[in-house]
């Protein structure tokens, strides 16, 4: 499995952005799907992972009611909304793939980063 991760920036505090990460492979179905971010100086942490059909979400407790995760079965990409930014959310975004129905914490497969930006 590739991963391509798309659609970081610099934006302000209370502003929106939205991630991409575009899968190769035909088994995109069967992986759960997830993003992880690491912030200047710290350890790679989880963020938000979606289940194979999408029909179960996980949040890390800081994002959740700001960050919506979901996938696009049909274009094999996996989506983050991010909403309500704040400088905390600054980190490089990791986008991830593993064929277990619960993401690990350790997947199996990375994307590259995209660099999230907040300013104050």
């Amino acid at each position: 499995v590739q991963l391509q991760a798309s659609g970081g920036g610099l934006v302000q505090a209370g502003d929106s952005l939205r991630l991409s990460c575009a899968a190769s492979g035909r088994a995109f179905g069967t992986y759960s799907m997830g993003w992880f971010r690491q912030a200047p100086g710290k350890e790679r942490d989880f963020v938000a992972a979606i289940s194979p059909r999408g029909g179960v979400t996980y949040y890390t407790d800081s994002v959740r009611g700001r960050f919506t995760i979901s996938r696009d079965g049909a274009k094999n990409t996996v989506f983050l909304q991010m909403n309500s930014l704040n400088p905390e959310d600054t980190a490089v975004y990791y986008c991830a793939a593993d064929p277990r129905s619960v993401m690990p914490t350790r997947p199996n497969y990375w994307g590259q980063g995209t660099l999230v930006t907040v300013s104050s």
